[in-house]
């Protein structure tokens, strides 16, 4: 009896050992070594520009944010902005991190995205804390997809306000970016040339307002969907063309079944990659 219970004991210690080895997430530097999130947060601590691609519903990417944000906010000088915010929403951010504007007041003047209460609020109540200037950085949806059906043309119809909310016009467009070329791909019969147009027109007007609002000597963090920031094109590629000598450096987020070493598919990808559980719950 005393065996048993010796054994059945030993099983619980081991059932509770590999429990407590489960991983939410891992960090990888860019050639797939692994990292820690110290080593991360010191090599940024210099930087000009930190791009952070998200998945958008991965709360593992969405906590990270707010707890790097808030930690290089300890030594630097920080200017926030989000591919979450339209250009032609800023007045409206501006008021709720004024004070002049309560939650509910900014929900009904701004296009919030349907998980800005779990997923971007934590950061957009920092800023507002901190008095931390944050940028609304994307042109605003519906600008995007007159791109998308008619397209770069179409912008020069606006008027004078409506193009103070997106890049000046022209801007430059290399249909043969890699990730253009990969959308393209992903899409199939369902392609259309317009369509990584459209997604020019997002990137080439979030570049363009970090370069406004960029100031020496501060940290700019930026949110955005990975595939804006991604091999270092996207933003970046329209960023480093209004500003050549910025210190830039990325982050991206994957998923994998196996967290012990990064798929070679990922190498690259960003200067650091965070690579979750694939069966992570999703935000929405």
């Amino acid at each position: 009896m005393r065996f048993l219970f010796i054994l059945f004991l030993a099983s619980g210690i081991l059932n509770s050992a590999n429990a407590q080895d489960l991983q939410a997430y891992q960090l990888f530097s860019s050639s797939g070594k692994k990292t820690n999130y110290n080593k991360m947060l010191k090599s940024i601590s210099d930087a000009d520009v930190l791009f952070i691609g998200e998945f958008h519903d991965n709360p593992i990417t969405h906590w990270l944010q707010l707890e790097l944000t808030q930690d290089l906010g300890k030594s630097r000088s920080l200017i926030l902005g989000a591919e979450m915010f339209e250009a032609d929403n800023q007045e409206a951010l501006n008021a709720y991190l004024q004070g002049k504007v309560d939650r509910k007041g900014l929900d009904s003047t701004a296009r919030l995205w349907p998980n800005f209460k779990t997923d971007y609020a934590p950061l957009v109540d920092y800023a507002r804390e901190q008095k931390i200037p944050f940028v609304a950085t994307n042109i605003p949806r519906r600008y995007a997809n007159l791109v998308y059906r008619k397209g770069f043309s179409a912008l020069d119809s606006l008027s004078d306000e409506e193009k103070s909310w997106i890049a000046p016009l022209p801007f430059d467009y290399d249909s043969e970016l890699p990730s253009y070329k990969a959308m393209m791909t992903m899409m199939g019969d369902h392609a259309s040339p317009t369509m990584p147009m459209a997604q020019a027109s997002k990137d080439a007007t979030m570049a363009w307002f970090i370069s406004e609002n960029y100031e020496t000597g501060k940290l700019f963090i930026h949110y955005n969907g990975a595939y804006h920031s991604d091999d270092k094109e996207g933003i970046i590629w329209y960023l480093k063309r209004a500003k050549p000598g910025l210190k830039i450096v990325t982050i991206s987020t994957v998923k994998q079944a196996d967290l012990s070493r990064l798929e070679e598919e990922f190498h690259g990808k960003a200067d650091y990659i965070i690579c979750v559980d694939e069966d992570m719950t999703s935000t929405y």
